[in-house]
């Protein structure tokens, strides 16, 4: 699907395709390139909470005292840059995207991403993005120009954007998701790396599926399971669910409903 693709609908607002799913099922790396080939806007907003992890530890609060956490979080100077071929983090005019990505912040962002006020401030950033990017009011002001945006993390499809023209959850198998993000981390799948990398997904996922919901479909939300797709057929999958969304709702007025979708 192109650009050209997701431009053909209804001309009142842009695509909105909203991406959840567990640690390693590919949400980011799969979420970027859909929004390339869609010509969209990108948003990680599992990113704004490792900002948010970031600029608290450099602010040096205590990550146990939620108060004064979600106090820091309310005046982070924050600015998501949403070119897909190039997204950045900064912080107070400080590009914090691959300090974000460390070991350190890894371990410590469950704290953060756990905190009620802070999700709820990070959603009130991201809905406002969402709105800006697929608004036509905003189209000569917004990066898409009001063509739309692809947006991934956890509780998008349910809390963030429920609304959204096509909800996927993206999942895949522990082993999957262990093997892919010990690759990313470490450089390497085998026993030991993927033993290294084990509990850093599943105390994160354990952690985080105690304030959102990502590891079973919500009504509407189609599932991609890419267990077995590489990369480019997962990226197909999604966009195969786009596709589908959009020309139903071309067709019905009940469209972008979501549904099971196509097996996968």
């Amino acid at each position: 699907m192109s650009g050209d693709s997701a431009g053909t609908r209804a001309a009142s607002h842009g695509i909105v395709v909203a991406i959840d799913g567990p640690s390693g099922s590919g949400k980011s790396s799969v979420s970027r390139a859909v929004a390339r080939r869609l010509g969209t806007a990108y948003l990680d907003t599992g990113a704004m909470y490792r900002a948010a992890t970031w600029w608290c530890l450099e602010e040096q609060v205590d990550l146990a005292d939620q108060a004064a956490v979600a106090a820091a979080v309310d005046v982070m100077p924050l600015v998501m840059g949403i070119d897909p071929a190039a997204p950045t983090v900064h912080v107070d005019g400080t590009d914090v995207g691959e300090a974000i990505r460390t070991t350190e912040i890894s371990t410590a962002v469950s704290a953060v991403a756990t905190n009620l006020a802070v999700r709820a401030e990070l959603r009130r950033l991201q809905r406002a993005i969402i709105a800006a990017e697929s608004s036509v009011e905003s189209a000569g002001t917004s990066f898409s120009g009001g063509r739309g945006i692809v947006a991934e993390g956890r509780d998008i499809t349910t809390v963030v954007a429920p609304d959204a023209d096509a909800r996927i959850l993206l999942t895949a198998s522990e082993e999957a998701r262990l093997a892919r993000r010990s690759l990313e981390v470490h450089g390497a799948a085998d026993a030991a790396a993927v033993e290294a990398t084990k509990d850093q997904v599943l105390r994160r996922d354990r952690d985080d599926s105690t304030v959102s919901q990502f590891h079973v479909a919500a009504d509407g939300v189609v599932t991609v399971d890419s267990s077995d797709l590489d990369f480019e057929q997962t990226i197909q999958a999604v966009l195969d669910v786009v596709e589908q969304v959009l020309a139903t709702a071309a067709t019905g007025p009940d469209a972008g409903s979501g549904g099971e979708g196509p097996a996968r």
